[in-house]
Protein backbone atom coordinates (compact mmCIF):
# COMPACT_ATOMS: atom_id res chain seq x y z
CA UNK A 1 0.00 0.00 0.00
CA UNK A 2 1.07 3.51 -0.91
CA UNK A 3 2.35 6.12 1.83
CA UNK A 4 -0.63 8.65 1.81
CA UNK A 5 0.90 12.43 2.74
CA UNK A 6 -0.75 16.03 3.56
CA UNK A 7 1.42 18.70 2.39
CA UNK A 8 0.46 21.89 4.20
CA UNK A 9 1.98 25.02 3.22
CA UNK A 10 2.74 23.61 -0.20
CA UNK A 11 4.62 26.29 -2.05
CA UNK A 12 5.49 25.13 -5.08
CA UNK A 13 5.78 21.71 -3.72
CA UNK A 14 9.29 20.96 -2.59
CA UNK A 15 8.09 18.40 -0.72
CA UNK A 16 5.71 16.61 -3.05
CA UNK A 17 8.28 16.89 -5.70
CA UNK A 18 10.72 15.02 -3.43
CA UNK A 19 8.41 12.25 -2.22
CA UNK A 20 6.63 11.81 -5.46
CA UNK A 21 10.02 9.77 -6.34
CA UNK A 22 8.82 7.31 -3.53
CA UNK A 23 6.08 6.70 -4.71
CA UNK A 24 3.66 8.49 -2.33
CA UNK A 25 0.81 9.47 -2.53
CA UNK A 26 -0.73 13.17 -1.86
CA UNK A 27 -4.38 13.03 -0.86
CA UNK A 28 -4.41 16.89 0.13
CA UNK A 29 -2.10 19.78 -0.19
CA UNK A 30 -2.87 23.53 0.48
CA UNK A 31 -0.91 26.90 0.14
CA UNK A 32 -2.38 30.52 0.54
CA UNK A 33 -0.15 32.05 -2.18
CA UNK A 34 -2.16 31.87 -5.12
CA UNK A 35 0.89 33.36 -6.90
CA UNK A 36 2.47 29.22 -6.55
CA UNK A 37 -1.03 28.16 -8.15
CA UNK A 38 0.76 27.99 -11.84
CA UNK A 39 3.82 26.63 -10.57
CA UNK A 40 2.47 23.62 -9.00
CA UNK A 41 -0.42 23.15 -11.22
CA UNK A 42 1.80 23.05 -14.36
CA UNK A 43 4.24 20.46 -12.36
CA UNK A 44 1.62 18.00 -10.65
CA UNK A 45 -1.62 18.16 -12.74
CA UNK A 46 -3.80 19.57 -10.00
CA UNK A 47 -4.19 22.55 -8.09
CA UNK A 48 -3.73 22.82 -3.93
CA UNK A 49 -6.73 24.40 -1.96
CA UNK A 50 -6.12 28.24 -1.63
CA UNK A 51 -7.17 28.30 1.81
CA UNK A 52 -5.69 30.09 4.62
CA UNK A 53 -4.84 27.07 7.06
CA UNK A 54 -6.65 28.67 9.70
CA UNK A 55 -10.07 28.10 7.85
CA UNK A 56 -9.26 24.68 6.87
CA UNK A 57 -11.41 22.23 8.45
CA UNK A 58 -9.96 18.64 9.38
CA UNK A 59 -12.65 16.46 8.57
CA UNK A 60 -13.11 17.43 5.26
CA UNK A 61 -9.32 16.21 4.28
CA UNK A 62 -8.93 12.77 2.83
CA UNK A 63 -7.01 10.47 5.16
CA UNK A 64 -3.34 10.59 5.05
CA UNK A 65 -0.49 8.49 6.65
CA UNK A 66 2.19 11.42 6.97
CA UNK A 67 1.67 15.29 7.31
CA UNK A 68 4.66 17.67 5.95
CA UNK A 69 4.82 21.59 6.43
CA UNK A 70 7.56 23.59 5.72
CA UNK A 71 5.43 26.71 8.30
CA UNK A 72 6.74 30.24 7.19
CA UNK A 73 9.90 30.81 8.42
CA UNK A 74 9.84 34.78 8.34
CA UNK A 75 8.41 35.12 12.06
CA UNK A 76 11.59 33.20 13.11
CA UNK A 77 14.91 33.31 10.65
CA UNK A 78 17.64 36.35 11.66
CA UNK A 79 16.73 38.41 8.54
CA UNK A 80 12.95 38.82 9.55
CA UNK A 81 13.34 38.91 13.20
CA UNK A 82 16.06 41.86 12.21
CA UNK A 83 13.63 43.80 9.53
CA UNK A 84 10.84 43.44 12.09
CA UNK A 85 12.74 44.59 14.69
CA UNK A 86 13.74 47.56 12.93
CA UNK A 87 10.27 48.18 11.87
CA UNK A 88 9.11 47.50 15.52
CA UNK A 89 6.59 45.28 14.86
CA UNK A 90 6.18 41.53 16.64
CA UNK A 91 7.90 38.46 15.53
CA UNK A 92 8.04 34.80 16.54
CA UNK A 93 4.47 34.08 18.10
CA UNK A 94 4.13 37.22 18.41
CA UNK A 95 3.66 37.46 14.95
CA UNK A 96 0.09 37.82 14.49
CA UNK A 97 0.00 36.42 10.62
CA UNK A 98 2.36 33.85 10.48
CA UNK A 99 4.20 32.58 14.16
CA UNK A 100 0.46 31.53 14.98
CA UNK A 101 0.30 29.24 12.19
CA UNK A 102 2.58 26.31 14.45
CA UNK A 103 -0.71 26.71 16.66
CA UNK A 104 -2.87 25.25 13.47
CA UNK A 105 0.12 22.68 13.28
CA UNK A 106 -1.00 21.42 16.43
CA UNK A 107 -5.32 21.74 15.70
CA UNK A 108 -4.66 19.46 12.21
CA UNK A 109 -2.43 17.28 13.93
CA UNK A 110 -4.49 16.84 16.86
CA UNK A 111 -7.47 16.29 14.91
CA UNK A 112 -6.11 13.30 11.95
CA UNK A 113 -3.17 12.03 14.50
CA UNK A 114 -1.31 10.69 11.53
CA UNK A 115 1.53 8.19 11.75
CA UNK A 116 4.49 10.12 11.52
CA UNK A 117 5.20 14.30 10.53
CA UNK A 118 7.77 16.29 9.34
CA UNK A 119 8.48 19.97 9.39
CA UNK A 120 10.87 22.29 8.21
CA UNK A 121 12.15 25.54 9.37
CA UNK A 122 14.80 28.06 9.91
CA UNK A 123 17.50 27.17 11.67
CA UNK A 124 17.27 30.40 13.56
CA UNK A 125 13.55 28.30 15.07
CA UNK A 126 15.77 26.63 17.26
CA UNK A 127 17.08 29.96 19.39
CA UNK A 128 14.61 32.01 18.92
CA UNK A 129 13.78 34.07 22.12
CA UNK A 130 16.58 32.43 23.59
CA UNK A 131 15.49 29.12 23.08
CA UNK A 132 12.06 29.60 24.59
CA UNK A 133 10.00 29.15 20.98
CA UNK A 134 11.53 26.07 19.82
CA UNK A 135 10.68 24.39 23.50
CA UNK A 136 6.89 25.31 23.38
CA UNK A 137 6.84 24.08 20.31
CA UNK A 138 8.81 20.63 21.27
CA UNK A 139 6.69 20.49 24.18
CA UNK A 140 3.51 20.69 22.33
CA UNK A 141 4.43 17.81 20.04
CA UNK A 142 5.62 15.65 22.54
CA UNK A 143 3.65 16.23 25.17
CA UNK A 144 0.49 17.98 23.85
CA UNK A 145 0.29 15.21 21.00
CA UNK A 146 2.39 12.67 22.66
CA UNK A 147 4.92 12.29 19.21
CA UNK A 148 8.12 10.89 19.37
CA UNK A 149 10.13 13.56 18.14
CA UNK A 150 13.53 13.79 16.47
CA UNK A 151 15.08 17.22 15.15
CA UNK A 152 18.20 18.30 13.26
CA UNK A 153 19.64 21.00 11.56
CA UNK A 154 21.35 19.76 8.45
CA UNK A 155 23.06 21.56 5.93
CA UNK A 156 22.06 21.31 2.29
CA UNK A 157 25.50 21.43 1.18
CA UNK A 158 25.45 17.51 0.67
CA UNK A 159 23.60 17.56 -1.48
CA UNK A 160 23.75 21.24 -3.95
CA UNK A 161 26.48 23.62 -3.42
CA UNK A 162 24.62 25.74 -1.72
CA UNK A 163 24.90 26.89 1.58
CA UNK A 164 21.20 26.54 3.53
CA UNK A 165 21.09 25.42 6.86
CA UNK A 166 17.29 24.41 8.16
CA UNK A 167 16.27 22.79 11.02
CA UNK A 168 14.01 19.36 10.38
CA UNK A 169 11.25 18.27 12.90
CA UNK A 170 9.94 14.60 12.51
CA UNK A 171 7.75 12.58 14.45
CA UNK A 172 6.06 8.97 14.89
CA UNK A 173 3.21 8.08 17.15
CA UNK A 174 4.74 4.96 18.00
CA UNK A 175 8.22 5.03 20.12
CA UNK A 176 10.91 4.55 17.61
CA UNK A 177 14.42 4.75 16.71
CA UNK A 178 14.81 7.40 13.87
CA UNK A 179 18.35 8.75 12.83
CA UNK A 180 18.10 11.52 9.99
CA UNK A 181 20.19 10.58 6.54
CA UNK A 182 23.94 11.30 7.01
CA UNK A 183 25.65 12.58 3.59
CA UNK A 184 29.38 12.99 3.01
CA UNK A 185 29.76 16.09 0.99
CA UNK A 186 32.46 14.39 -1.35
CA UNK A 187 30.79 14.09 -4.68
CA UNK A 188 28.48 17.07 -4.44
CA UNK A 189 28.04 19.24 -7.77
CA UNK A 190 30.34 22.17 -7.88
CA UNK A 191 28.88 25.29 -8.36
CA UNK A 192 29.39 26.01 -11.64
CA UNK A 193 27.60 22.57 -12.77
CA UNK A 194 24.03 23.71 -11.86
CA UNK A 195 25.09 27.03 -14.11
CA UNK A 196 23.41 27.05 -17.86
CA UNK A 197 25.46 27.70 -20.84
CA UNK A 198 23.98 30.49 -22.37
CA UNK A 199 22.40 33.03 -20.40
CA UNK A 200 20.59 36.58 -21.12
CA UNK A 201 22.61 39.42 -20.91
CA UNK A 202 19.69 41.14 -19.15
CA UNK A 203 20.66 39.34 -15.93
CA UNK A 204 24.02 40.79 -16.08
CA UNK A 205 24.07 43.77 -13.41
CA UNK A 206 24.16 47.41 -14.34
CA UNK A 207 27.22 49.37 -13.63
CA UNK A 208 24.85 51.76 -11.22
CA UNK A 209 23.89 48.20 -9.29
CA UNK A 210 27.22 46.65 -9.17
CA UNK A 211 28.74 49.97 -7.94
CA UNK A 212 26.62 50.91 -5.52
CA UNK A 213 26.37 47.11 -4.25
CA UNK A 214 30.45 47.30 -3.64
CA UNK A 215 30.46 50.69 -2.42
CA UNK A 216 27.44 49.40 0.34
CA UNK A 217 30.10 46.66 1.19
CA UNK A 218 32.38 48.77 1.55
CA UNK A 219 30.81 51.00 4.31
CA UNK A 220 29.91 47.58 6.22
CA UNK A 221 33.77 46.75 6.01
CA UNK A 222 34.85 49.82 7.29
CA UNK A 223 32.27 49.40 10.53
CA UNK A 224 33.07 45.77 11.08
CA UNK A 225 30.43 44.25 9.47
CA UNK A 226 29.88 41.64 7.32
CA UNK A 227 27.12 42.47 5.53
CA UNK A 228 28.07 42.75 1.32
CA UNK A 229 27.26 40.81 -1.48
CA UNK A 230 28.35 37.61 -1.95
CA UNK A 231 30.47 36.53 -5.18
CA UNK A 232 30.53 32.97 -5.64
CA UNK A 233 33.25 30.77 -6.30
CA UNK A 234 32.46 28.38 -8.91
CA UNK A 235 34.32 25.33 -8.04
CA UNK A 236 32.99 25.78 -4.28
CA UNK A 237 29.59 26.89 -3.10
CA UNK A 238 26.82 29.62 -2.66
CA UNK A 239 24.97 30.97 0.03
CA UNK A 240 21.75 30.77 0.84
CA UNK A 241 18.98 31.41 -1.64
CA UNK A 242 16.62 33.49 -0.16
CA UNK A 243 12.98 34.86 -1.35
CA UNK A 244 14.13 38.45 -1.31
CA UNK A 245 16.58 37.31 -4.60
CA UNK A 246 14.87 39.14 -6.90
CA UNK A 247 15.50 42.56 -4.99
CA UNK A 248 19.27 42.78 -6.46
CA UNK A 249 20.59 39.03 -6.33
CA UNK A 250 23.28 40.26 -4.15
CA UNK A 251 23.44 37.04 -2.22
CA UNK A 252 24.73 34.61 -4.64
CA UNK A 253 26.44 36.37 -7.21
CA UNK A 254 27.82 35.17 -10.30
CA UNK A 255 31.65 35.62 -11.92
CA UNK A 256 32.15 36.90 -15.28
CA UNK A 257 34.98 37.52 -17.64
CA UNK A 258 34.98 40.70 -18.58
CA UNK A 259 31.56 41.86 -17.51
CA UNK A 260 30.28 42.78 -14.12
CA UNK A 261 28.56 39.69 -12.33
CA UNK A 262 25.64 38.20 -12.83
CA UNK A 263 22.55 36.35 -10.91
CA UNK A 264 21.10 33.64 -10.90
CA UNK A 265 18.37 32.48 -13.84
CA UNK A 266 15.46 30.92 -12.51
CA UNK A 267 16.23 28.09 -14.13
CA UNK A 268 19.37 28.45 -12.01
CA UNK A 269 17.72 28.22 -8.66
CA UNK A 270 16.04 25.06 -9.32
CA UNK A 271 18.72 23.90 -10.04
CA UNK A 272 20.52 25.38 -6.82
CA UNK A 273 17.16 23.72 -4.58
CA UNK A 274 17.80 20.68 -6.27
CA UNK A 275 14.29 20.48 -8.19
CA UNK A 276 16.14 19.35 -11.48
CA UNK A 277 17.73 16.63 -10.04
CA UNK A 278 15.15 14.59 -9.56
CA UNK A 279 12.70 16.37 -12.12
CA UNK A 280 15.02 17.71 -14.78
CA UNK A 281 11.57 19.18 -16.86
CA UNK A 282 10.48 21.17 -13.93
CA UNK A 283 8.45 23.98 -15.29
CA UNK A 284 8.79 27.65 -14.15
CA UNK A 285 5.62 29.38 -15.68
CA UNK A 286 6.00 32.78 -13.96
CA UNK A 287 7.92 35.75 -13.96
CA UNK A 288 11.61 36.06 -12.74
CA UNK A 289 10.48 38.22 -9.48
CA UNK A 290 8.12 35.44 -8.78
CA UNK A 291 9.99 32.30 -9.41
CA UNK A 292 13.02 33.54 -7.66
CA UNK A 293 10.38 34.45 -4.00
CA UNK A 294 8.87 30.87 -4.51
CA UNK A 295 12.62 29.02 -5.19
CA UNK A 296 13.73 30.77 -2.39
CA UNK A 297 11.18 29.90 0.21
CA UNK A 298 11.37 26.02 -0.86
CA UNK A 299 12.84 23.12 0.49
CA UNK A 300 16.40 20.88 -1.39
CA UNK A 301 14.57 18.26 -2.94
CA UNK A 302 16.75 15.34 -2.69
CA UNK A 303 17.31 16.30 0.73
CA UNK A 304 13.66 15.64 1.62
CA UNK A 305 13.77 12.33 -0.46
CA UNK A 306 16.73 11.12 1.50
CA UNK A 307 14.45 12.15 5.09
CA UNK A 308 11.93 10.66 3.67
CA UNK A 309 13.16 7.76 3.02
CA UNK A 310 14.20 7.50 6.26
CA UNK A 311 10.75 7.77 7.52
CA UNK A 312 9.63 4.80 5.22
CA UNK A 313 12.28 2.52 7.01
CA UNK A 314 11.41 3.70 10.31
CA UNK A 315 7.68 3.04 9.56
CA UNK A 316 7.74 -0.10 7.98
CA UNK A 317 10.18 -1.75 10.70
CA UNK A 318 7.10 -0.51 13.27
CA UNK A 319 4.40 -1.53 14.18
CA UNK A 320 1.68 0.60 12.59
CA UNK A 321 2.97 -0.63 8.65
CA UNK A 322 1.13 1.30 6.09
Amino acid sequence: MKVKFADFCAGIGGFRLGLKWLDWECTYSCEVDERCENTYEINYGDKFDFHDITKIKPNVIAKYDVFCAGFPCQPFSISGVSKKNALKTPHGFKDPTQGTLFFEIKRILESKKPKAFLLENVKNLKSHDKGRTYKIILDILKYDLNYDVYDEVIDARSYVPQHRERIYIAGFRDKVKFSFPVKEITAIPKFRDILEKKVSDKYTLTDHLWSYLQSYALKHREKGNGFGFGLTSLDGYSRTLSARYYKDGSEILIPQRGKNPRRLTPRECANLMGFTQLYPDYKIPVSDTQAYKQFGNSVVVPLVFDIAVKIVETVNSNSFKT
